[in-house]
């Protein structure tokens, strides 16, 4: 085998450490949007149970239907409404970003608030005038 000298290790950049890095708004919009969108299966698939359980049988719709009132039926089913509003809201300030406006940090903060604090908001809202 012929002697290959080993070259010196490369420096590079290191990725930004927490201590120094933080957390924006759009970026935490961004990856609210990907979870609430992934989050409202779990109130279709509930919901979903709960109409098979009532078109099988009684016995069957009694749980189900103890599932979906309890604790955390209610829970489910307000963290789907939220995540409802929220995927809504965030969806018409794509539409807003898609139409070349708002793309300006200033501008995309704000929007994303709106974006969180409307969701809020909005849920509260649904909640009152449904009950």
């Amino acid at each position: 085998m012929a002697d290959a000298k080993r070259a010196a290790p490369i420096e590079r950049p290191l990725s930004p450490h927490l201590q120094i890095y933080r957390w924006q708004v759009p970026m935490l919009t961004s990856i609210l949007t990907r979870i609430t969108g992934h989050a409202l299966v779990a109130g279709v698939v509930l919901a979903v149970w709960w109409l098979l359980a009532a078109a099988t049988s009684d016995a069957y719709f009694a749980t189900a239907n103890a599932v979906a009132t309890s604790w955390f039926g209610d829970l489910v089913f307000t963290g789907s409404l939220w995540a409802v509003w929220y995927h809504y809201l965030a969806g018409l300030r794509h539409l807003y970003y898609d139409a070349g406006r708002g793309l300006d940090i200033p501008t995309a903060e704000k929007l994303g608030w709106a974006c969180i604090i409307g969701s809020v908001v909005l849920t509260v809202i649904t909640i009152l005038l449904v009950q």
